[in-house]
């Protein structure tokens, strides 16, 4: 990396550090449609500071409450037919609840020593913060920036991308580019970047399950069925104890990991006893270790209870028995799954064990699960970047998290790669979220050095 640029980046961390609690103080819950205009303006005024050009693109809808995107976009004057590196990220956030458990106000960005606290102070604004603040050192220092970039900002990441496929297809020629960095990339507990080269997909659900009318006195429990344990029943066949997904024909179409993805994993560390202890728990499903845990965590289906909902919780007793129980579910997807088939299978099993007309199976979102070939030359380019300033980088077949990465690789047919500032235990969706500060300069400095080496690659890779 250019010593110049990386001095810069040193001497103006204040600045990063500014911009970064300018975004946290505006709440931008997607959620709750809170303050999504707000912030995308906001983010773009920001990238404008830095030198990138900026529009806020918006799609029409009848209700006219689809969330807008920022697009940026700086073109080389020395390499203007050179290639284009696009960098997707997201602006809007978590729920900030359980408010109750922040020791600070969630919207706050307070600085503690090498630490910046509030929601999305690593997802996502703090990913983004790197990218905008590394295209402003180039133009600070050089004027120019060695190949075209981009930056695709959306606000509806957290809800499940619903819409980013409409705005992909809408504006495909405005978004053309050779290779996508990802929103985001863990550290890990040795301070080595994890380099993600895939997602998960994704199925959510609602299943609801219908009792009386209303909310009747518990002593009818012996004349009328409880919906609560209908739900419970129900649950109870789509899952068992080892983890394994009983559903006909769940695993039909995952693609099996190829000899270099093994190979990949295989060398992949993980630090299970530090993991356990950082969840308090004391054994994994199935009570897997060494590859088994690295295989599951990046290639295996899941079928998670994400909500539980029904009756009286509040303190004390309540003799109810509820008018109708519903909980959330999430099924991890991996590649070849589809999240529509996997619907109707989900579907099929509830009628065929006998949950018909009283349970209710409500679509929330899905998204198909992609990998990147780890023998892609930006896999490489990517991976030197990190060495260069990390000491040590990591490669993973996938991140065991969703986004919309397939719709990006299927529309605009490009590679897609995470690396980024998140320290693997920075409690993203979780009260007291933060990043760390060192880790930001660092990534900062390696999105410098992807950058350059994306240039220089256009021979090669061309």
């Amino acid at each position: 990396m250019n010593k110049a640029i990386g001095d810069r980046i040193d001497s103006e961390m204040d600045g990063l550090i500014s911009d970064l609690q300018t975004m946290i103080r505006q709440p931008s819950v997607s959620a709750k449609k809170h303050g999504l205009v707000e912030c995308a303006n906001l983010i773009s005024h920001i990238m404008q500071k830095a030198g990138i050009t900026t529009e806020i693109l918006n799609l029409e809808c009848k209700e006219n409450d689809i969330p807008p995107l920022v697009y940026g976009e700086v073109k080389s004057k020395v390499n203007p037919k050179g290639k284009t590196i696009l960098f997707y990220n997201h602006y809007d956030v978590q729920p900030e609840d359980p408010i109750e458990l922040w020791d600070f106000d969630p919207f706050s960005g307070n600085v503690i020593d090498n630490y910046i606290y509030g929601r999305g102070s690593s997802d996502d604004k703090g990913e983004l913060i790197t990218r905008i603040k590394a295209v402003e050192s180039f133009l600070k220092t050089n004027g120019d920036v060695p190949c075209n970039i981009k930056f695709i900002v959306e606000g509806e990441e957290e809800v499940g991308s619903p819409h980013i496929e409409e705005y992909l297809t809408k504006y495909r020629q405005k978004f053309a580019c050779d290779g996508i960095i990802w929103e985001f990339g863990y550290i890990d507990e040795k301070d080595r970047p994890i380099i993600s080269l895939g997602m998960k997909g994704l199925l959510y659900v609602e299943i609801i399950a219908k009792g009386p009318a209303r909310d009747a006195h518990s002593s009818l429990a012996v004349l009328i069925e409880n919906p609560a344990w209908r739900l419970v029943q129900a649950l109870n066949t789509m899952k068992d104890n080892a983890g394994k997904i009983l559903i006909k024909d769940w695993y039909k179409e995952i693609r099996e990991f190829t000899p270099n993805e093994l190979s990949i994993i295989a060398k992949e560390p993980f630090d299970e006893q530090k993991f356990k202890r950082e969840y308090g728990i004391n054994k994994f499903v199935n009570n897997v270790t060494g590859i088994e845990v690295c295989s599951a965590f990046v290639g295996m289906p899941t079928c998670n209870i994400a909500g539980l909902f029904s009756g009286y919780v509040g303190e004390g007793a309540k003799t109810v028995l509820p008018s109708k129980s519903m909980a959330k579910i999430d099924f991890r997807l991996v590649p070849d799954m589809n999240p529509e088939k996997q619907l109707d299978r989900l579907q099929k099993h509830l009628k065929e064990n006998g949950f018909g007309e009283d349970i209710e199976v409500n679509y929330i979102h899905g998204e198909r699960a992609f990998r990147t070939p780890s023998t892609d030359p930006f896999v490489k380019q990517v991976e030197e970047s990190a060495n260069d300033i990390f000491g040590t980088a990591i490669i993973s077949v996938s991140a065991a998290g969703t986004g919309p990465m397939y719709s990006f690789a299927k529309i605009l047919n490009v590679p897609c790669i995470s690396v980024g500032a998140t320290y693997l235990y920075a409690k993203i969706h979780s009260p007291n979220e933060f990043a760390r500060i060192d880790f930001l300069n660092k990534t900062t400095k390696c999105i410098v050095n992807i950058i350059e080496k994306f240039a220089s690659s256009k021979q090669q890779d061309s």
